[in-house]
């Protein structure tokens, strides 16, 4: 087939046998020629049915998920669409899945004996978001549009404050639909939160790093760091050297039940230009210096 049959399915690449199984129950149901009067219908089951026949042999979709390739044909790829499989190849296909495909139109061309079935709760459909940063951290409003049982899906979902990487978001309702007027499943959205320029977290903490001359690092100074929605005053204390974190309490990422604090990293950076008075004066304060490695474990080892 020339389409991805995972676009087909309107599925995720990890989608289990059961999720393949259930978006194909329900495409076929609606596009099969003898339940759909739409004349694009037979060539919309036609692909369904090939999509649902390679991914549903272990072998085969194995092999496409490598290669990108479906392999020798199975014979299931050029089935014709009429008289509930007749010409179709339906081996692959269980009988429950024929059954709650055609049991209602079996039934009336019966005179009227309705196959009658407990409704059945639609299966859920996973699929990935990348949210960025600030949304992640703060809270936001995130638009997606996807493909839902190869159904167009677009909608706004709200993203919670604090929520990381790899984080789940379940909308209800929002899955493949029920059978005999079950409810429907959900979405499953497994999130990826993009890096930011200049903030990192550390699950509630925010880290930001804060560049300081050497001048500053040994008189101190007071600098304006940014937050996560504004900035803050920080007074760097003499003597602060690299690597020091300072908090600024409560200024992380704040959730319903927890807050984080912000930590300034401290960074010296040295003076891009030194003239010969700055390297006299710094001589000069390099013979009346504390050694900073005088002090240090390995020394012992010498």
């Amino acid at each position: 087939m020339n389409r991805d049959p995972y676009e087909v399915l309107g599925v995720a690449r990890s989608a289990t046998a059961d999720q393949i199984r259930e978006a194909h129950r329900r495409l076929a149901k609606k596009h099969h020629p003898d339940l759909s009067k739409k004349p694009e219908s037979a060539a919309i089951f036609k692909e369904v049915q090939a999509a649902y026949d390679l991914l549903s042999d272990a072998a085969s979709r194995k092999q496409f998920d490598q290669y990108g390739v479906s392999g020798p044909s199975r014979g299931h790829g050029g089935q014709g669409a009429g008289g509930f499989g007749g010409q179709g190849n339906w081996g692959n296909v269980d009988p429950s899945t024929f059954e709650e495909i055609f049991g209602d139109f079996l039934g009336s061309s019966r005179g009227g004996a309705r196959s009658r079935r407990g409704a059945q709760a639609g299966g859920d459909l996973e699929s990935e978001i990348s949210v960025d940063f600030m949304t992640a951290a703060v809270g936001g409003v995130r638009h997606i549009n996807m493909q839902s049982g190869g159904e167009p899906l677009q909608m706004d979902v709200r993203i919670p404050a604090g929520i990381e990487s790899g984080g789940i978001l379940r909308l209800r309702g929002k899955g493949s639909a029920g059978m005999g007027g079950g409810p429907a499943g959900d979405l499953v959205l497994r999130v990826t939160v993009a890096p930011h320029p200049w903030f990192k977290r550390e699950g509630l903490d925010v880290l930001v790093e804060i560049p300081i001359s050497i001048t500053e690092c040994a008189l101190g100074t007071t600098v304006e760091v940014p937050l996560l929605e504004g900035f803050a005053t920080l007074r760097i204390p003499p003597q602060t050297g690299s690597g020091k974190r300072l908090r600024l309490k409560g200024k992380g990422v704040v959730t319903k039940n927890a807050s984080g604090d912000l930590y300034a990293m401290i960074r010296v950076d040295p003076p891009r230009v030194i003239t010969n008075d700055d390297r006299a004066e710094l001589e000069n304060l390099k013979s009346r210096e504390f050694d900073p490695r005088a002090d240090a474990p390995w020394n012992t080892l010498k």
